[in-house]
């Protein structure tokens, strides 16, 4: 395989498409890289989707060379697609499919998290709409909300003090009047990513850090919508500025904040395009400064970025490509946020869905729902690097995957 360089040019094909340097850093989706994690002992927990993934799988990290080692496996959790730590970390939430009294309405699980890791099943609530794809939770613990791509709606579901969850307290849904259209406006050249702009598909629910907001993103308006929080009384409204607008037919996926939660980096799915935007946690309102690809310069074709992450350090941003099979590397300027495009690793294996570092910020790992499996990354803390560590690990449809240190 031909090393792929700098500037990203050269033959696309993901299967020619090796990666050079080495990349790195401390990440995100986890809010990771705490301190005080050496001598403790890591966990990995990857919820598996669909059929083949059967549960929550658990594995003990090697923080040496980053290798898992298979523990259990929580059977007992059906289709766990997105997965969230309380602040306390004494529970997990998971957004679950099935029948939920009767109906097709999604759900929420909530598991208690034991002294060695071990994860026991507290309870199952409704989450408020149909096929739950994200979970966030709110920086006080006392919610989870979920983004329910079935239906376009958002969840805000109570946390008891046993950590269980209950019947949501609100539900708001999008309106199908604001759609979208197609092509995506970025889209590369030849693309064939114009699904979800039917109905609203909402994406991803996540607060800000100070808890006032929920970030709701939705695929079919391409919009990124901000509600208020009433924490006392379990309810949401419409921000001061309610959305911010993508691109035509671009569909925001997924976002991160900043570390100084300034800026808003967002994933666009059907654009195959990162915004940068600023934020104000005053009032809520998203502005976009400067949108790039996270394909290389001269790809054609179908593309499907999936997540999004930034190291610890803020330095860095990570964007997972599916179909490209890579992960795109920008550098973060910390005074204006601005992103500079730095290289692409290719990921070894099939459609990324998602991806994390581990607490300690030395190693990456990759999910990939079409190969079944999960690779690894050593991370470079100084350039953001990624260099393959020739790992495979066989999980079915893995969707996501969240670190503990105990």
């Amino acid at each position: 395989m031909a090393a792929r360089n700098e500037s990203g040019t050269g033959q696309t094909s993901r299967r020619r498409f090796l990666i050079q340097s080495s990349t790195a850093l401390t990440s995100g989706a986890a809010l990771t890289a705490r301190a005080g994690t050496q001598g403790k002992q890591v966990i990995a927990y990857v919820g598996a989707g669909a059929n083949k993934g059967k549960g929550i799988h658990m594995f003990h990290q090697n923080p040496a060379d980053g290798s898992l080692t298979p523990w259990k496996n929580l059977t007992d959790v059906r289709s766990p697609g997105s997965l969230v730590f309380h602040p306390n970390k004494k529970f997990l939430y998971a957004t679950t499919s099935g029948r939920s009294r009767g109906d097709r309405m999604g759900t929420v699980t909530a598991m208690a998290v034991a002294p060695d890791g071990d994860l026991r099943v507290l309870n199952v609530a409704p989450c408020g709409g149909s096929g739950p794809a994200h979970i966030g939770i709110h920086p006080t613990g006392r919610y989870v909300f979920t983004a329910n791509y079935g239906d376009g709606t958002i969840g805000m579901v109570p946390v008891k003090d046993d950590g269980s969850v209950g019947d949501p307290t609100d539900v708001q849904r999008i309106e199908k009047k604001d759609l979208g259209s197609q092509p995506a406006k970025n889209a590369p050249p030849g693309s064939f990513a114009i699904s979800g702009h039917d109905a609203p598909h909402a994406h991803m629910a996540f607060c800000d850090p100070t808890g006032k907001f929920v970030l709701l993103s939705d695929l079919a308006t391409d919009r990124i919508y901000v509600y208020q929080v009433d924490v006392a009384n379990g309810k949401l409204k419409p921000g001061q500025f309610p959305w911010v607008q993508a691109a035509n037919g671009d569909g925001p996926r997924h976002f991160t904040f900043s570390r100084d939660a300034k800026f808003v980096y967002s994933l666009n799915e059907e654009g195959s395009t990162v915004d940068c935007m600023t934020w104000n946690a005053s009032s809520g309102e998203l502005k976009i400064i400067q949108t790039l690809s996270t394909l290389p310069k001269g790809f054609e074709g179908t593309n499907y970025p999936s997540v999004i992450m930034i190291s610890a350090d803020g330095k860095f941003l990570y964007c997972a490509n599916r179909l490209y099979d890579s992960v795109a590397l920008f550098a973060l300027n910390q005074s204006d946020g601005r992103m500079r495009a730095v290289n692409h690793y290719w990921t070894h294996g099939a459609y990324p869905r998602h991806f994390n570092m581990d607490p300690a910020g030395s190693f990456f790992y990759v999910l990939h729902s079409n190969s079944d499996n999960i690779t690894v990354f050593k991370v470079n803390k100084k350039n953001g690097a990624l260099t393959f560590a020739n790992k495979w690990y066989g999980v079915g449809s893995p969707a996501h995957i969240e670190f503990l240190a105990i």
